[in-house]
């Protein structure tokens, strides 16, 4: 697998990046739009850019301002496209609309907007199987999980200090939670009672969490001595860790992305210019280093696209944009390289669909599966063509009463619900043309010359058409009037047409430092190894 950027004119320029100190990511997607936050005058914004308007955007492209401090985050709901939720430094969490079409004028009127708590909001996350909830993490030390379609408070609970991240599992019915005391929570997400909890990362710098598949945990955060780690843990016994491994002694936050599907976990440090990514297995050491992707320019923040959302037929396996100081959002699609046209089967499992599996009733009484309806990627193609995804027309919501409710508490709560957003059925994506295979040139063999090498390749007739090749091969017979008939030379290695050595060069330094890392490690190892030696044997002469 490997990082292949778009080139600059595919990307999206000249964006006013958020210039927040706070450890986020500053931005979402889905196969519709790229939510960013942005610097504004007298308040908080953001801007959805549709994905197909790349290029410089314009300084007064339109944005969602209705937040009166910065926006911290910003997420979409993964059953509505046009529905995106976002915190903010004003201690309110709103629920925004988008029109079908796109933004073409500011949207300043969010449709739900939640306000309980007292401090900042810098982190929120959908509920992965159920629509409508939403979880909110504020520097309160308080997690709370929301009903959006009543502006609701199922729960909230309160921690011993600063929440750095939560995180749901693969069937929403947990989360966990790491806290600026070190420690890592497990907590139930129907009730937000604490299941577990264990001592994370011995380091006070932020530590990240994403809840993998089987009940694990991978952690991101720094060592006593600020190492940058790495951990895995298992939840049915959180008294110590699976696996734990150093990365670096940068100074950035980590934030990992895991796609439940591969088992693949992503690694993108902020201020980092570097992408590592794992693989995650039942055998030991657990956690398996597959590569790494290397940028000239730093990060300021990045996400990643949903699944759903790839291009399968060129095997795209993940997507990622980064938010660069230069104001440039930079697309990184990340390629499996297979010849073959049909669907890759082992590259693209079932993934999670956009359809909720439960509802928020079904999920309060805990009576129902809460697994995400998975679907098929092949179902989305036919004859090596993209085609257009049916979508089921959803009920317009109704409008949310006055006043706040706390559900099942009996405790009002600041919770001031305007209307509940309206899900409009987003557009299919383009389709995406297969690619055309042309004929490779016809080559007359050449008396005791061997074949050219493939760095430079030797000048070649010209190429067989792609109508008529047995009669442009005996055309090109008889024009050399040859006394005896012409053998077919052996085919020597042929060239793709898409043939980069640039891009050849860059992937053989990229392996280099690879290389150089480890080369590192291995001599760390060794110093630490001789030293362990050295101090054993003053142990024994003493002794």
């Amino acid at each position: 697998m490997y990082g292949n950027p778009l080139k600059k004119d595919q990307c999206f320029d000249d964006i006013r990046i958020t210039k927040s100190s706070i450890d986020n990511k500053f931005c979402d997607a889905n196969s519709k739009y790229i939510a960013i936050c942005i610097e504004a005058a007298g308040g908080g914004s953001f801007i959805c850019l549709p994905l197909n308007k790349t290029g410089r955007i314009e300084r007064d492209f339109p944005s969602v301002c209705g937040h009166k401090g910065a926006v911290l985050d910003v997420k979409f709901c993964p059953f509505d496209e046009d529905v995106i939720a976002s915190c903010s430094e004003d201690f309110t969490i709103k629920v925004w609309q988008l029109p079908p079409e796109g933004l073409h004028t500011n949207l300043t009127e969010p449709t739900v907007t939640l306000a309980y708590h007292n401090k900042r909001v810098h982190g929120i996350e959908w509920h992965p199987s159920c629509k409508n909830l939403l979880l909110s993490v504020g520097a309160d030390n308080m997690v709370v999980l929301w009903d959006t379609d009543t502006g609701e408070i199922l729960w909230d609970t309160t921690f011993p200090d600063l929440i750095f991240c939560a995180a749901f599992s693969y069937d929403g019915t947990r989360v966990a939670i790491t806290c600026k005391n070190k420690k890592i929570y497990v907590i139930d997400a129907r009730t937000g009672d604490i299941i577990t909890e264990a001592k994370g990362h011995e380091g006070t710098k932020p530590s990240m969490v994403v809840y993998l598949k089987n009940e694990k945990l991978f952690t991101t955060g720094f060592s006593r001595m600020s190492e940058r780690q790495y951990a895995l843990w298992d939840t049915s016994n959180m008294s110590e860790m699976m696996h734990m491994d150093t990365i670096d002694q940068s100074n950035g936050v980590i934030f990992p992305f895991y796609d439940p599907d591969t088992e693949m976990v992503w690694l993108c440090g902020k201020g980092d210019s570097i992408i590592r990514y794992y693989e995650v297995s039942e055998e030991e050491p657990y956690i398996h280093y597959l590569n790494l992707w290397q940028s000239k320019e730093t990060q300021r923040g990045m996400c990643m696209m949903p699944k759903r959302s790839l291009d399968v037929m060129h095997c795209e396996i993940g997507r990622f944009f980064r938010l660069l100081s230069s104001g440039l959002c930079e697309v990184v699609p990340f390629i499996v390289p297979r010849k073959s046209e049909l669907f890759q089967d082992d590259l693209y499992p079932d993934t999670a669909s956009d359809t909720p599996a439960v509802t928020v009733d079904e999920f309060v009484e805990g009576k129902k599966d809460c697994k995400p309806i998975l679907m098929s990627l092949k179902d989305e193609y036919a004859g090596g063509q993209k085609v257009a995804r049916k979508h089921v027309e959803k009920t317009k919501k109704t409008a949310v009463p006055d006043g706040p409710k706390r559900r099942g508490q009996g405790q009002s709560k600041k919770a001031e619900p305007d209307a509940a957003p309206a899900p409009t059925p987003a557009p299919a994506p383009a389709p995406t043309p297969a690619p055309v295979k042309t004929p490779a040139p016809v080559k007359t063999p050449a008396p005791a010359a061997s074949h050219p090498p493939v760095s430079a390749p030797a000048p070649a007739p010209a190429p067989v058409s792609k109508a008529t090749p047995a009669s442009t091969s005996n055309g090109a017979a008889e024009a050399h009037q040859a006394p005896a008939p012409v053998q077919a030379a052996p085919a020597g290695p042929a060239l793709p047409p898409d043939f980069d050595p640039q891009g050849l060069l860059d992937d053989i330094r990229k392996l280099k430092l690879i290389v150089k890392a480890h080369e590192r490690r291995i001599k760390t190892l060794e110093d630490k190894i001789t030293q362990f030696e050295a101090n054993t044997s003053e142990e024994e002469e003493a002794a």
